[in-house]
């Protein structure tokens, strides 16, 4: 079995010439600007290019929607909170005034049985 040669710098110079004419053949041997096939790649590129352009299009439009009808939600939740709010204040003030009728009518009551002993008391004295 023979031992592993090293390449050598001229090796090493031929390799490095070679991979160079490979890469201009590559270059060279590219289609033209006018080919056929090269303006169908184009074209279908400038296709697929429009067609994303309109999905991020529809998904932003979609977003915009979700977006509109979250802050319709909210304002219509805010407005029915904001007219419970209105109801439980009328409630309150309409108690308010009754517990403060109830209280004036108990007064009344007190005072004129209050005054009924008073002139029971000076109809006895009598």
């Amino acid at each position: 079995m023979k031992g592993f040669k090293a390449p050598d710098f001229a090796d090493r110079q031929r390799a490095a010439e070679a991979a160079r004419k490979a890469a201009l053949d590559k270059f060279r041997t590219r289609p033209a600007a006018d080919d056929p096939e090269v303006i169908a790649r184009e074209k279908a590129r400038l296709e697929a290019a429009k067609a994303r352009e309109a999905r991020e299009a529809e998904r932003k439009a979609a977003r915009d929607a979700a977006v509109r009808e979250k802050a319709e939600a909210e304002a219509r939740a805010a407005a029915e909170a904001a007219e419970q709010a209105r109801l439980a204040a009328e409630q309150a003030a309409r108690e308010k005034e009754e517990r403060k009728e109830a209280e004036t009518a108990r007064a009344a009551e007190l005072k004129a049985a209050r005054d009924a002993r008073y002139a029971a008391r000076k109809s006895r004295k009598k």
